[in-house]
């Protein structure tokens, strides 16, 4: 680490004699917090805080293979490399794109990703291909003996889940799953509010959201959106965010009942419009969401008798308004831009590999969500109330 002159407001003349400690806490943005915890004869000075870039502090570097060089494969590799922390290496069978990922961010490139992680050369991965390959390459990459982070959803079967389960439990290694709302501040400090049980336990909940999907995803219609077998459809592409962050707060669904219709989007018959409600033991939720609408909008409101918690992650921010009180009390939890959550999320994956806590999905937990998705498209093709717990492989 490069040293730097720090002053410190009168200190003792005397020869000061004593230990110093150092943590380090890892941030998104390119920043690490170190904390110096100074113990000496004549003063003592507790949590001296400097914020430090990446590049002047010796971090541990961990090499990274990212399976997969569509849109959010290129933003993963894009956002490990601005940790500091990761040598990346791209892979893809396409030529072309192994190419550009090369040219554009100067990572490695291989084209074969089983003798990649049998190589034993990387001590974690990526997982950024079509759904139905999620599982055979976790699986692999655990049996190997690498630490394996995989993009949502997690299947869009149960086929197999059991087992991946059993051999992430009897790993040495960690695994997640890209659930990206775990990272995002607003939503962390919003959770740990309501956890914090000043309005008491959330009762009633609800999430309207909605975006001009074809803006932000022009191919949509040639990629694995347009069907349900590789993860597409408004329910497994969209909705499973927040009703996976919702579980986070008041526990998995038990049941739901959904209603969901292909409205607009061209060249595709999938859902882009749902309406579901889903019961958490006694909490009741709802979720209304379109992905043709003109804003970019998610507002999430959670109910509990003491108040409410708004989220308006459109806007940054989230709001109390306690019980018997006309006015919202808000909180904003600004980023930079959409990357800031993607290297906050590299960051925590490669906190989970290090053995530290991390605030990522668990296997577990996304494995809930694909029996809630299922259960999702079950309900709506049969036209009545789907328990999670019925849904099998």
């Amino acid at each position: 680490m490069t040293g730097r002159e720090v002053s410190i407001d009168d200190p003792p003349t005397d020869k000061i004699v004593g230990d110093i400690g150092i943590d380090i806490f890892h941030f998104g943005l390119g920043y690490t917090r170190v904390y110096l915890s100074f113990n000496f004869n004549f003063v003592a000075i507790k949590n001296f805080d400097l914020s430090i870039p990446v590049s002047e502090v010796n971090l541990p570097r961990h090499k990274v293979l990212i399976i997969g060089c569509g849109s959010i494969g290129e933003r993963h590799i894009r956002c490990f490399s601005k940790t500091g922390r990761a040598d990346v290496t791209a892979c893809d069978t396409t030529s072309s794109s192994l190419r550009a990922m090369g040219e554009k961010y100067g990572v490695g490139t291989v084209s074969d990703w089983q003798v990649a992680l049998a190589s034993k050369e990387f001590g974690a991965v990526v997982i950024c291909t079509p759904t139905p390959s999620h599982v055979p390459i976790a699986l692999y990459a655990l049996e190997n003996d690498v630490h394996t982070l995989i993009e949502k959803p997690l299947s869009h079967s149960l086929d197999s889940v059991d087992k991946l389960l059993a051999t992430s439990k009897h790993s040495t290694c960690h695994a997640a799953v890209a659930y990206i709302m775990h990272v995002y501040p607003v939503l962390s400090q919003a959770r740990e509010f309501i956890r914090s049980g000043a309005i008491g336990p959330i009762l009633q909940a609800t999430v309207t959201a909605g975006q001009p999907f074809y803006k932000y995803r022009p191919a949509y219609a040639q990629s694995y959106y347009r069907d349900h077998n590789s993860g597409g459809g408004a329910i497994q592409d969209a909705l499973t965010h927040s009703a996976n962050w919702m579980e986070s707060v008041v526990g998995p669904a038990e049941s739901v009942l959904c209603d969901c219709a292909h409205q607009f989007l061209p060249d595709v018959e999938v859902e882009d419009t749902v309406h579901l409600n889903a019961r958490h033991g006694n909490v009741l939720t709802s979720f209304t969401l379109n992905q043709f609408q003109a804003p970019t909008e998610n507002t999430i409101q959670l109910n509990a008798g003491k108040g409410s918690v708004k989220i308006e992650l459109h806007q940054q921010r989230w709001g109390v308004l306690e019980a018997g009180s006309s006015q919202w009390e808000w909180h904003e939890a600004r980023v930079e831009d959409q990357d800031s959550h993607f290297v906050a999320q590299a960051n925590a994956f490669l906190d989970l590999t290090e053995g530290q806590p991390s605030c990522l999905c668990s296997l577990e937990s996304a494995a809930q969500s694909i029996r809630f998705n299922l259960a999702a498209l079950a309900s709506a093709k049969a036209g009545t109330r789907i328990f999670c717990r019925d849904i099998e492989p």
